[in-house]
């Protein structure tokens, strides 16, 4: 888990999403794991960065990890069913 130092409010009906980098998962095998923000969430945002490469990656200061992608939520109706029924999967 990577410290950014880095602390975000969001708006409400919104969440971030942390995503790798394409550089870094390309070239290094370096993925972000577990990276959903909620909106009422303030405290410093920690990038969990998981290495499928060979070589140990060193980061610092300044590094770009990742990036804060920033969606709207849809809460739509939900209905309660007996049955789903059947699809030709």
């Amino acid at each position: 888990m990577v410290e950014t130092g880095i602390a975000i409010g969001l708006r409400k009906g919104t969440y971030g999403r942390l995503a790798a980098r394409s550089g870094m998962a390309s070239k290094m095998g370096i993925a972000v794991g577990g990276a959903v923000i909620d909106a009422d969430y303030t405290g410093e945002v920690k990038v969990i960065l998981r290495n499928h490469g060979e070589p140990d990656c060193v980061f610092k200061a300044g590094d770009r990890i990742a990036q804060l992608i920033v969606a709207k939520v849809a809460i739509p109706d939900t209905v309660e069913v007996h049955d789903l029924g059947i699809t030709e999967r």
